[in-house]
């Protein structure tokens, strides 16, 4: 079988818990050398507006999401929801650079392939949460913003990795500690146990797109840290919003010079 005909079938998957188990599946299917990696009469990539979702949730502007208070069941429900979108959407995303980019070295879908089996891990647990509150995944709108900024970054393998895992999933580490800490003084502490799980695998992923960032400047000959700012100002307006988690993103493969400069853009 070929990999990148199978990651495009589980890309394309609708439903959930199918997609879930064949990400799975797929992981270890390249791991024990049933995958390959021909690229001769296999069909050529495609831009893919839109992967594999269920119908719901809504989509929306992220303008039209409400905070929710987390003094309510329902508030804690709704920012859970939202998380678990998000990890939901991180399935497709890396199953889509298994699929486009295929030019590069077995280790990077090694990597990808790990990141789609512990994002569909991510996801089951939160939407079992969200059961357990009974709720579930698909009634409330989401936004698509993750999704949109991997159609945006289809073209180049090195923009990719700059944008989304150094980006938006590093976005993630900074804000996961103060969310935790808004949920334990709420006493859900189930969520926050999730979430401890959740950010220690966010690190990796995030690292796992710094290594390959680098790769691809290295391949390039181009400067990481100059190439990265140039990059956030092309396609982010400048600099990062909001506090950074000094410590995750240095386990994550920032150096503290590249913070530094990002701290002061």
């Amino acid at each position: 079988m070929n990999l990148f005909t199978s990651a495009y079938q589980c890309l394309m998957e609708n439903n959930i818990d199918k997609k879930c188990q064949l990400t799975r599946e797929l992981d270890q299917m390249w791991q024990t050398g049933q995958l390959n990696l021909g690229k001769e009469d296999i069909p050529a990539v495609i831009k893919i507006e839109s992967a594999g979702r269920p119908e719901r949730p809504n989509l929306v502007s992220p303008s039209k999401l409400k905070r929710r208070s987390l003094h309510t069941e329902y508030g804690r429900a709704a920012l859970i929801h939202a998380i678990t979108h998000i990890e939901f959407n991180a399935i497709n995303l890396a199953l889509d650079a298994v699929y486009r980019f295929r030019d590069m070295p077995n280790d990077f879908y090694t990597d990808w392939l790990k990141v789609a089996k512990e994002e569909a891990y991510h996801h089951g647990l939160l939407a079992q949460r969200l059961r357990d509150m009974g709720y579930e995944y698909g009634e409330m709108p989401a936004h698509n913003g993750l999704w949109e900024m991997t159609v945006k970054t289809d073209f180049d393998v090195l923009v990719r990795m700059a944008l989304v895992p150094r980006v938006l999933e590093a976005r993630g580490l900074d804000v996961t500690p103060a969310m935790m800490q808004r949920l334990k003084k709420v006493g859900d502490h189930e969520t926050v146990a999730i979430l401890e799980i959740i950010l220690r695998d966010e690190i990796g992923h995030v690292a796992i797109g710094s290594r390959w960032f680098h790769y691809c400047c290295e391949q390039r000959q181009l400067e990481p840290m100059s190439t990265f700012q140039k990059l956030l100002k092309q396609y982010m307006g400048g600099g990062l919003r909001g506090e950074l988690y000094i410590e995750a993103r240095l386990q994550a493969g920032f150096s503290q010079e590249e913070l530094d400069q990002l701290m002061n853009l």
